[in-house]
């Protein structure tokens, strides 16, 4: 059975802002392999880092020449920017990429119920504008120390008032550099005991 790169959730209120993207990655510097960006199907470079144990894995095994389905958390700090941290990369073909691999990856994912561009965005709904068709999503990691710290994440999409402050799914679709709503889930409403 093969992993899926989004997994399913362990627990109800569990946050997280997880997706996959396909592209090339490509270092700023070839002797600096831990920042760069991933360029997209459509060219489209994307700002990314490196996470620690993702770095082994692509200096061992990626081409930097070829696709490959990025497992990333994603950063924003506003609608119509995003940042890419690289976390893993998701080869059911274990790194021989060529285009009939990734064909054959896409299928598999789209197996899944995901495809390419897809994120889960799971956290506490904090802010809402109606004007602008944009909602905030605070997103607290488990492991409350000073390097895992909350942020939030800036997703364009309409949610009612009503639901503020609830706890929230969403399924979201990244269109060039912004993250748009596809559809979501209330999980629990309007709760004081999230952070």
């Amino acid at each position: 059975m093969i992993k899926s790169p989004i997994p399913k959730v362990s627990n109800k209120k569990q946050f997280r802002a997880i997706g996959i993207v396909c592209g090339m990655y490509k270092p700023h510097e070839n002797n600096l392999l831990n920042k760069g960006f991933i360029e997209d199907s459509n060219g489209l470079k994307i700002d990314a880092v490196v996470l620690g144990k993702a770095l082994p894995i692509i200096k061992k095994f990626i081409n930097f020449e070829k696709q490959y389905y990025w497992i990333v958390y994603p950063r924003n700090k506003d609608s119509n920017s995003i940042h890419l941290q690289i976390t893993g990369i998701w080869d059911p073909s274990n790194f021989k990429s060529n285009d009939d691999n990734i064909t054959k990856t896409h299928d598999v994912l789209l197996s899944m119920g995901l495809k390419d561009n897809l994120f889960s965005i799971r956290g506490k709904l904090i802010f809402i504008n109606i004007q602008e068709k944009e909602l905030i999503i605070k997103i607290c990691p488990s492991n409350q120390n000073k390097k895992n710290k909350s942020f939030k994440i800036l997703v364009k999409g309409e949610i009612s008032m009503k639901h503020i402050n609830s706890f929230v799914s969403l399924e979201v679709m990244r269109i060039e550099n912004s993250l748009f709503l596809e559809d979501f889930q209330i999980i629990e409403t309007k709760t004081s005991e999230i952070i």
